[in-house]
């Protein structure tokens, strides 16, 4: 299977069904009960970091956009994912805000209208193909369009070096069979490693499954 190809299974879970569902399935059950970190800690994280000019990557449903605290009553929000479907979702889901929507692979160089405040990439980086190292890409690309003093930041499930109960350890190997992940390699040291080919200064944490990441420009 070619890298895009990869890039496309890890997206295409994201069917209508599957997004009608996914707050409860994943943010409801999986965060607390697989993964063992509660959404209302990466509610907060985004609270923490979130500017008025904000691009997501890796959408989802647009929960925490539609939950976060923003710093300012009107943000400015451009969307990017993969998926079709997802941008429809959150883009309806935080109609208030009238967000841009962008359609397109975070794998490949991005075009986008202006530079951004803060750049989410929430439970992205399991569902691309290949090793970290192959990953570390995405903030090369993100880096680009980060304004000077502004945040990237984002969680990410791990594979390796985290202690995984027998939820975990079934569904993980599951969805890495099936292309929707592609995480069984994935460390922490890993991360650490590439966010500081792109970034002097970051910061991470661990919550059960989950590692937080945050880096500045």
């Amino acid at each position: 299977m070619t890298a895009d190809a990869r890039s496309v299974a890890g997206a295409a879970i994201y069917s209508r069904t599957i997004l009608s569902v996914y707050d409860i399935g994943v943010l409801g059950f999986s965060n607390t009960f697989v993964w063992k970190c509660p959404t209302s800690q990466i509610l907060s994280f985004y609270d923490d970091h979130v500017s008025a000019n904000h691009l997501d990557v890796g959408v989802g449903t647009g929960y925490f956009l539609d939950k976060c605290e923003f710093p300012l009553e009107s943000p400015r929000i451009t969307l990017f994912d993969l998926n079709r479907n997802s941008l429809r979702a959150t883009a309806k889901r935080i109609g208030r805000y009238k967000p841009s929507v962008y359609q397109g692979d975070i794998l490949k160089p991005l075009d986008l209208p202006h530079k951004y405040g803060s750049i989410g990439l929430n439970y992205l980086l399991h569902c691309l193909p290949g090793d970290m190292v192959a990953k570390g890409i995405v903030f090369q690309h993100v880096k680009a369009w980060l304004e000077r003093g502004g945040c990237v930041f984002g969680t990410t499930i791990l594979g390796q070096g985290v202690d995984q109960n027998i939820l975990a350890r079934g569904l993980m190997g599951v969805y890495n069979r099936k292309g929707y992940f592609s995480n069984s390699e994935d460390s922490l040291v890993g991360l650490e490693s590439v966010l500081a080919d792109s970034f002097a200064s970051y910061e991470t944490r661990v919550v059960g499954c989950v590692a937080f990441f945050w880096a500045y420009l």
